[in-house]
């Protein structure tokens, strides 16, 4: 099934990508910096490349996908928030962006937050080592229900 890793070109983003970019299916990642992107496409991976605060880009990028994994570091590590006053608000936005978007199943690698109507909601403790910060996003994914 269809899944997006927003905040993609983040070091647990890459981690992130690098865990599902084995994996058969549909892979998409939003990302800000074009090198990344260049990268992520030579995996597989469909990009969404522009402003990670900017919600109507994220819906537009989550429509279809059926997980998004949502990495809080990528909204806190100084790159521009043209759309957003703070890192939270940014979250904040991703969180409804996917929503609209229809997403069902929504992983955030970050601190907790309060679960969004009508989805599934885990959270995954992003001071944990990178790669089992992946494996257990991977595995969250492939769940059937989490």
């Amino acid at each position: 099934m269809p899944v997006i890793v927003i905040g993609a070109d983040s070091p647990l983003g890459a981690a992130i990508s690098d865990t599902l970019g084995g994996r058969d299916g549909e892979r998409r990642a939003f990302v800000t910096d074009p090198h990344a992107a260049g990268a992520l496409r030579e995996a597989g991976f469909k990009v969404a490349l522009g402003d990670i605060s900017d919600w109507t880009h994220v819906e537009g990028a989550a429509t279809g996908a059926f997980t998004a994994v949502l990495v809080a570091e990528a909204a806190a590590d100084g790159r521009e928030l043209a759309f957003a006053s703070s890192p939270e608000q940014a979250i904040g936005s991703w969180v409804q962006a996917v929503q609209d978007a229809g997403v069902t199943r929504v992983i955030l690698v970050g601190t907790h937050r309060e679960a969004p109507a009508g989805v599934e909601w885990a959270v995954v403790d992003p001071s944990r080592r990178p790669m089992d910060v992946a494996a257990e996003v991977a595995r969250l994914d492939e769940a059937a229900r989490i």
